[in-house]
């Protein structure tokens, strides 16, 4: 009969080889890269327009499709129209328009239900060149203002002319009065009049100072954004060029994270027949070729069976499994630091959460964040001790507790303007609030010490399998070879059976083994 040992090193092996043989099957027969300098930063970027349709009515929505401006080089784009008639509108060659665009037109007859339409394209950046070509100059339209509105405007428009040199240092003047933390009355009054947010009012000012302006819309490219929505940057004319200014800060120039989808005052998403519509993104970035990219939709059957790739998921999931195919590396980092070293940790698994917070916070703002959150739960959670509660009431009290620390420091932050300690937020709870409960009972057993020697291990765990997960290689290869973890678990799984001594007892009885 076969012993569970040998059964253990039998599946095992199976599943390291086959994990390891189909990771070598798509570097060498498919072209994935092994190695992360071998490819270029590829963006995956998937738009999903939404919308609820009208009663007895026919359907048709029309999305313009972005241009590729400054560097920015399009690999591939699908878009999935099931039950719609489809077509693409291109107008670029008219050359009577002044704004030709490019767009996505979907059609139906009628449609009884909430619906998802989406297009995904695969991006990169070819070239730094962030110049951007000649725009149609356009007189500006003086905006329709009540009388108090026009006398407000004017007064702020005088004002700022007063104080600058030139249209470029006149927005700039601009667009910082209204970020402001306590904005003149003229100001203040505009924005409240307006009930909108202030770039409305801004391009209004614009236009009342004679300035050809209009809007650039698009999105900030961050990995593994979901239900991320156009963002805007305004776009100046000022002698015979065109320049850019972020609303939200006065920077000047275009970001280099921002991609732009349309240039100009135009509809993006336009839907008849449907009421609810919005326009979401989600965004990924990978790690592949530009062949492998553009070759990845026609591949044969046989292929697709043994290529495990995640390419096929909508981006949103995509992104999650990005960090998802992060935890078994953890998981490989605990078992090995448990079993082999022999190092205790306060929870088995606990270190994992707490190294996937620090991904978002940053290793050192993460400590500094746990160890606040943890210090002050066990000074309030001893004093909760002496109330006597029942242990699920205590638990409860303790997660609110936490909850509460996390806003107070997030205000706190906020207010320093520490903007990386906002990141609390990404600290599980629950956990934080639970080991609070665990070191609490811990202490009250075993003593002060036992406190230290188990936290101080959970956090040497979570730091070596954060250091684990962010490291470049690590990174490309669970995503683009998601199946090495088959052989993660075989490994796993032989580790499981180990029954030896660890390295924290052999230092234990080294005097033993000196005799």
């Amino acid at each position: 009969m076969v012993t569970s040992r040998a059964q253990v090193v039998i599946i095992a092996g199976c599943l390291i080889f086959l994990g390891l043989g189909l990771t070598l099957y798509k570097a060498f027969n498919l072209g994935f890269p092994l190695w992360p300098g071998q490819y270029q930063d590829v963006w995956t970027v998937e738009s999903k327009a939404s919308f609820r349709p009208l009663t007895d009515s026919s359907v048709e929505v029309e999305l313009t499709l972005p241009e590729m401006l400054a560097g920015w080089t399009s690999l591939d784009e699908h878009f999935a129209s099931s039950g719609f008639g489809f077509s693409i509108l291109d107008d670029r060659a008219d050359t009577s328009l002044t704004q030709a665009t490019r767009r996505a037109r979907w059609t139906r007859q009628s449609l009884d239900r909430p619906t998802t339409l989406y297009y995904k394209m695969q991006l990169h950046r070819a070239s730094d060149n962030s110049s951007l070509p000649d725009f149609p100059i356009l007189n500006p339209v003086q905006p329709l203002l009540e009388p108090d509105q026009q006398a407000a405007m004017q007064r702020l428009v005088t004002k700022l002319d007063e104080k600058s040199s030139d249209i470029e240092s006149f927005t700039s003047l601009l667009i910082q009065e209204f970020l402001r933390d306590s904005p003149d009355q003229d100001t203040l009054f505009l924005m409240e009049s307006y009930r909108e947010e202030p770039l409305t009012v801004i391009m209004d000012a614009l236009a009342y100072r004679g300035i050809p302006a209009h809007q650039v819309r698009g999105i900030f490219l961050e990995d593994g954004r979901r239900r991320q929505t156009l963002s805007s940057l305004i776009e100046i004319y000022d002698n015979n060029s065109w320049s850019i200014f972020n609303p939200d800060n006065g920077n000047r120039g275009l970001p280099d994270n921002f991609f732009i989808w349309q240039r100009g005052d135009g509809t993006i998403l336009n839907v008849v027949g449907g009421r609810n519509s919005s326009l979401e993104f989600a965004l990924v970035s990978n790690s592949l070729p530009a062949k492998t990219v553009v070759g990845m939709g026609h591949r044969s059957d046989e292929v697709d069976f043994l290529d495990f790739s995640i390419y096929a998921l909508p981006v949103e999931q995509q992104g999650i499994f990005k960090g998802l195919l992060l935890i078994p590396v953890a998981a490989l980092v605990v078992v090995f630091m448990r079993i082999l070293v022999g190092v205790r940790t306060s929870g088995t698994f606990m270190p994992v959460l707490i190294a996937l917070a620090f991904i978002q916070t940053t290793l050192v703002v993460g400590l500094l964040i746990f160890l606040s959150l943890v210090g002050i739960g066990l000074w309030i959670r001893s004093y909760l001790s002496a109330l006597n509660l029942l242990l699920v009431a205590r638990v409860a009290a303790v997660i609110i507790v936490v909850i509460l620390l996390m806003a107070v420091l997030a205000i706190a932050s906020y207010k320093l303007g520490l903007d990386q300690a906002l990141t609390v937020t990404f600290f599980p709870t629950v956990i934080v609030a639970w080991t609070i409960e665990r070191m609490s009972i811990l202490w009250e057993e075993e003593g002060g010490q036992e406190v230290l020697i188990q936290g101080g291990g959970s956090l040497v765990v979570a730091v070596m399998a954060y250091l684990a997960m962010s490291t470049q290689i690590v990174e490309h290869l669970t995503f683009n070879f998601p199946e090495l973890m088959l052989s993660l678990l075989g490994v796993i799984l032989l580790l499981g059976k180990y029954t030896g001594f660890r390295l924290s007892e052999l230092y234990r009885f080294r005097d033993l083994a000196a005799k």
